[in-house]
């Protein structure tokens, strides 16, 4: 059996290598049912079937977890739930996981089973597969994203994508999860940190990073009076400025450069690319984009692209000629320690894209490693043995790829 790994994630001062991992375990959030509410979110049918066991006689069970497509194995939250009712309950529930925390996991394979008493597991299976599915398939998104991209770091957005307390939790251990499993297969700097101070732990932080959204240059009035307001309120932290407010990304990236040139020399400044999807940034239309590309990665619109390709190199927004372009601009001005933060869409696809052209970025801010189609994440439970007696719906023989022996026994860590 392999035994889960703890889910707090390295993480280091914003922008640079990870720190030595936080190992302790995360807090569980206050929206995971416990008590009376756990029937109160669970489906109806699963209750029915826990009254009619309540009247017949409990057997002990064996459920196998598993999900349809691969993903990386992020199941500590579910298994800290599990725990706690099991506690709660005077109840005894063995699990066995199939792969570590941050495994890869394949396509039908078990990643666990988890045997018990019915009366106590039957009515759980519906918060259990919420816990289980979208993290591992998120977990699986930070991954491909940090190893398409190594040399990034990365800072996760996504609460504000969030359906709620209890995702928000799901995606920032995903992400951590993820993340440290791409730091130890490619050296990966991975994701420094999060937005928010609840999940801030997962990355071995005890607060969120960020610097300021769009509402505060609009308050400011302008570009380099918002940087101004920032620095004289967080002096300590770095200093990374929004640029896209008034469509001038170049022109005000260079005025704040030239106002903290201090920070600049320091590298403690960075140039966030946020421009809207329904824009080039400025200096930039089609047939510039495709210049910018021919002196730094020709290579990249001399081969077949897709059009989503195509419009991530060459199109509005935050494209890859966009980067390119910032870059040569704070360069040719002297502020070659400036950083470059892009945000906007950085799915695991775009990620994979801008490696290919190796576009100079420092950090991406991203929401977009959440699972893109929902129907992905579906975790399903089967039980697979009555009292020991190995039994199983038709079709799902495969959650029997153990031997038959073994299956009446599974467990050797207990919830």
């Amino acid at each position: 059996m392999k035994s889960s790994a703890d889910p707090g994630a390295q993480a280091g001062p914003e922008g640079t290598a990870p720190a030595p991992e936080d190992n302790s375990l995360p807090a569980v959030a206050a929206s995971h049912p416990l008590g009376e509410d756990i029937a109160r979110y669970t489906d109806t049918y699963f209750r029915k079937t826990k009254a009619i066991v309540e009247r017949f006689g409990d057997c002990r069970v064996t459920y196998a977890v598993f999900l349809r497509r691969p993903v990386v194995a992020a199941p500590r939250l579910a298994l800290e739930w599990l725990a706690r009712v099991g506690r709660e309950r005077g109840a005894e529930f063995r699990v066995e996981l199939l792969f570590e925390e941050g495994d890869w996991v394949g396509a039908g394979e078990p990643l666990m089973y988890v045997t018990g008493s019915f009366h106590h597991l039957v009515d759980l299976e519906t918060n259990l597969l919420q816990k289980i599915g979208p993290a591992c398939v998120a977990a699986f998104n930070a991954y491909s994203m940090c190893t398409d991209l190594p040399y990034v770091a990365f800072l996760a957005m996504d609460a504000r994508h969030c359906a709620g307390l209890e995702m928000a939790e799901m995606m920032a251990y995903a992400a951590s999860v993820g993340s440290r499993r791409a730091r130890a297969e490619t050296n990966a700097i991975g994701f420094i940190g999060n937005a928010t101070d609840a999940t801030a732990h997962f990355f071995g932080r005890s607060r969120g990073l960020g610097t300021m959204p769009h509402a505060l240059i609009g308050y400011a009035g302008s570009t380099v009076r918002a940087a101004e307001m920032f620095h004289e309120t967080f002096p300590d932290d770095p200093l990374y400025v929004l640029v896209d407010y008034f469509g001038r990304e170049v022109t005000d990236a260079l005025e704040v450069c030239r106002r903290f040139p201090d920070l600049a020399a320091e590298g403690r400044l960075g140039i966030r690319l946020d421009t809207h999807g329904g824009r080039f940034l400025e200096g930039l239309d089609v047939a510039a984009s495709y210049a910018v590309l021919e002196r730094h990665a020709p290579q990249a619109i001399r081969t077949y692209r897709t059009p989503e390709e195509l419009a991530w190199l060459t199109g509005t927004g935050v494209t890859a000629a966009a980067i390119f372009h910032m870059r040569e601009q704070l360069d040719a001005a002297g502020f070659r320690q400036v950083k470059i933060i892009a945000s906007s869409g950085f799915s695991p696809q775009k990620c994979k894209l801008m490696a290919s052209v190796r576009a100079p970025i420092d950090i991406i801010g991203t929401g977009s490693y959440l699972p893109e189609r929902w129907s992905e994440t579906y975790a399903t439970a089967d039980v697979i043995a009555y009292d020991g007696e190995p039994r199983v719906k038709v079709g799902r023989e495969f959650l029997f790829e153990r031997p038959r022996a073994a299956v009446g026994g599974i467990g050797r860590k207990s919830c």
